[in-house]
């Protein structure tokens, strides 16, 4: 029998599979993800294709990427390449288990056609809003269709006529035949069927009817062999209608089991909450950086592995909650402490003239690529007379506790050696724009032979050698943990963060990322992590801020633990 082997903790849904292959209800996990390609995959996503690739894969079994094509008028092929995209980013695998249930649109009929015959559906000529108001509420029971009694062959005429096109958009549906006084809302009466006359991405104009999800989603799920539907916790109520129609079909029975989707703070997960801030220029393409997709993570310096230990982390659930986004945060700065490369560059520059250095001499001062890398190596960087530091790395008069540059202090030089600040030249407006300073040189590597210690160290670019780079500071897109949290006139864009984006447009690197390539992503020193955009040209290079050094999430477990 196939285990799971230990690689995640058991959870409800793993415990499951292991007593179904145990008890011999299935030989092979058959698992399945079947996204709608009307928007691109989000965070919440990532969560669901752990699920349902990962356990297919610990279990020894397979999973297909199944697009749920049924609704022409919000599906682009755009984003069935997206998806597709993002999910082998992510590092998972359907092979040659790709399918559409735009590829069952002939079965799919043919099986309303038989619940016609079984008397178990009919056509209804009642308007959406009409359904509505016939459907009742949570505590009051519906009241039936005058269409509902309609003969068999009556319901086969109408229903072939409409495949046929005789008539217009939301004048018939298709409605399965259950019962109206159900508790269960989903199972009076719901539509199996509605008229659409608009192009498919995959089949033109063959079909001017098309099957809702409730209908097209077990069924496609019984076509392809899957054992386990594994659905987030809206499709919970769903499942008795999933049930009916494989029933009422007598077909193959897949096992639906619902876990908790994701909830992310200062985050919207929903595609239509989304598209909104798409569609209305609140940000700049589903790619946006600060955008919570996939697409948008990976161009702000998101990594797979960040993402999937991240997945994996907060496991799953059968209780809806919410996940503090300092958890994701701080997944992608532990992935990165190991792998990225620190280097220097200077976001605000000060100028920095070392008058007691030589004019035209520059060295080549040896720096570590990544301490925690033993293997990482180091490069060198040049230094020289005028220099370029953090014009946050200087006060006029410092307050208590800042111990790096000011009028008279020593400071260290990463990796060069100790500077002291004599004068600050300003400018008209009494601004500081160069500070005129001394260098020790029997420092050089950042000790002094005399045994002084200095209590700061800062990071510095030679100003001649310096490459210019664009900078994108990111901030949560949201200034509430609950966007939707508002006032009763209001929706979800009145928490919009007005400083989500800054971009820095006069900032310096070391020249080692004068080669930096699109995906590249480094740590800034004392800065974080940056992550090199697409959109770079060939004089500036362009950064995108992955995520800083302050880790929230540290601070709140620690936190946690004290308690």
């Amino acid at each position: 029998m196939a285990s799971n082997d230990g690689k995640q903790p058991a959870d409800f849904i793993r415990t499951a599979v292991t007593e179904d292959l145990r008890a011999g209800k299935y030989s092979r996990i058959h698992t399945r993800f079947p996204p709608e390609p009307n928007g691109y995959l989000h965070i919440g996503h990532a969560k669901a294709l752990s699920i349902d690739f990962g356990i297919a894969t610990e279990f020894g079994g397979l999973c297909n990427l199944r697009f749920d094509d049924t609704n022409p008028v919000k599906e682009e092929v755009e984003y069935v390449e997206s998806i597709q995209q993002d999910i082998r980013w992510l590092g998972f695998d359907w092979g040659d288990r790709r399918f559409y249930a735009s590829d069952y649109f002939e079965q799919l009929y043919e099986f309303a056609v038989t619940l016609i015959r079984k008397g178990k559906a009919y056509v209804c000529d009642l308007s959406a809003d009409e359904i509505r108001e016939y459907r009742g509420t949570l505590t009051a029971p519906g009241k039936d269709s005058p269409y509902r009694n309609r003969t068999t062959e009556e319901n086969l005429d109408l229903f072939a006529r409409m495949r046929a096109g005789e008539f217009a958009d939301g004048s018939r549906t298709l409605r399965a035949k259950i019962d109206m006084a159900s508790g269960n809302i989903n199972m009076r009466d719901p539509v199996m069927y509605r008229i659409l006359h608009a192009s498919h991405h995959r089949t033109g104009d063959a079909w001017c009817i098309y099957p809702m999800y409730d209908f097209a989603h077990g069924q496609s799920d019984s076509i392809e062999g899957i054992t386990h539907s594994l659905c987030s916790l809206e499709y919970e109520d769903h499942r008795p209608l999933y049930n009916w129609y494989l029933d009422e079909l007598n077909i193959y029975h897949p096992r639906q089991i619902e876990f908790a989707r994701l909830n992310l703070s200062y985050t919207v997960l929903s595609k239509r909450k989304l598209l909104r801030l798409v569609q209305e220029g609140h940000v700049n393409g589903w790619d946006d950086p600060r955008m919570p997709t996939l697409s948008g993570l990976r161009r702000r310096g998101y990594t797979p592995e960040a993402i999937r230990d991240f997945c994996d982390r907060i496991g799953v659930a059968k209780k809806d909650s919410t996940v503090d986004i300092a958890l994701l945060e701080h997944c992608l700065r532990e992935d990165l402490n190991r792998r990225a490369p620190r280097v220097m560059g200077v976001l605000r520059p000060l100028r920095v003239v070392i008058e007691n250095y030589p004019e035209g001499q520059v060295e080549e001062l040896t720096a570590v690529n990544n301490p925690e890398d033993p293997g990482g190596g180091t490069r060198h960087v040049p230094f020289s007379r005028v220099l370029y530091i953090e014009q946050d790395d200087f006060r006029d008069n410092p307050p208590p506790k800042f111990f790096r540059l000011a009028p008279g202090r020593e400071v260290r030089l990463r990796y060069a050696y100790f500077l002291k600040c004599k004068d600050a030249v300003r400018d008209g407006q009494g601004n500081v724009v160069e500070l005129r300073c001394t260098y020790d040189p029997a420092t050089r590597g950042g000790d002094a032979p005399d045994g002084r210690k200095v209590k700061a160290t800062i990071h510095w670019v030679s100003a001649e050698h310096a490459v210019p780079a664009e900078v994108r500071l990111y901030d949560r897109l949201f200034v509430r943990e609950d966007p939707d949290q508002v006032d009763e006139d209001q929706d979800f864009l009145a928490n919009l963060n007005p400083d989500s984006l800054q971009i820095l447009g006069d900032c310096w690197v070391e020249p080692s990322l004068a080669s930096a390539r699109a995906g590249n992503i480094y740590q800034f020193e004392r800065q974080g992590y940056f992550c090199v955009d697409p959109d770079t040209s060939s004089g500036t290079v362009a950064f995108n801020r992955a995520v800083s050094l302050k880790d929230e999430w540290a601070r709140i477990e620690k936190a946690q633990q004290s308690r």
